[in-house]
């Protein structure tokens, strides 16, 4: 049995994140966390994660959890439909469960444990430690390097360092995943592999 902690966000990075662990990693038994941060929104000052979590099921779907929170089936549903619909986590857990109807998936939402820019992968870490996962999984967001602009790290502004913290000072084993394509697979980095292209 796997103790796997996937990071929620209600965007495509999650999604694929999310495939990529229910077709390679979770098995049936297995204990999945879905872990959202509630990070402040700088636009509107409300927290990232919109409203509470709705415990009402996602009625009236015409197609598969996952393939709705992808965007392939339902009304040109996608991740943010899934997210306007009242709760992308939620989406997400069904999706574990269609796949799994006997793994014990759970969704949980925290406040970051503390400030500055790596506050969120930093409440990630701690929570990931604290409950003894075996496996960490998040999504990466490709970056275009036709408006990155660099600091003086080297690092493109703007660009989400979560994954590579995450890599770098996990204990367990974290993996994060880029779809590339429809069809195209997966693009995995890990302490050990980097770029690791795995096909569909």
């Amino acid at each position: 049995m796997i103790l796997g902690m996937i990071v929620a966000d209600p965007g495509r990075e999650s999604a694929a994140a999310m495939e990529w662990a229910l077709s390679h990693a979770i098995a049936e038994g297995d204990d999945v966390l879905l872990l959202h941060v509630n990070m402040p929104n700088p636009n509107s000052g409300a927290a990232g994660g919109g409203a509470a979590p709705s415990r009402s099921g996602s009625g009236g779907s015409v197609s598969s959890p996952l393939a709705v929170f992808l965007g392939g089936g339902g009304a040109g549903s996608g991740a943010a439909g899934a997210d306007a619909g009242g709760d992308f986590m939620e989406a997400m857990r069904a999706a574990c469960s269609a796949r799994y109807s006997r793994a014990r998936v759970r969704g949980v939402r925290v406040e970051p444990a503390t400030d500055g820019r790596e506050a969120k992968a930093q409440t990630i870490l701690a929570e990931s430690q604290r409950r003894g996962f075996e496996l960490l999984v998040i999504g990466l967001r490709r970056v275009s390097s036709f408006l990155g602009l660099r600091s003086a790290s080297g690092s493109s502004r703007g660009h989400d360092t979560t994954p590579e913290f995450l890599i770098e000072h996990s204990k367990c084993l974290c993996v994060s995943v880029q779809k590339k394509g429809q069809n195209a697979g997966y693009l995995l980095n890990t302490k050990t592999h980097k770029n690791f292209w795995l096909l569909a």
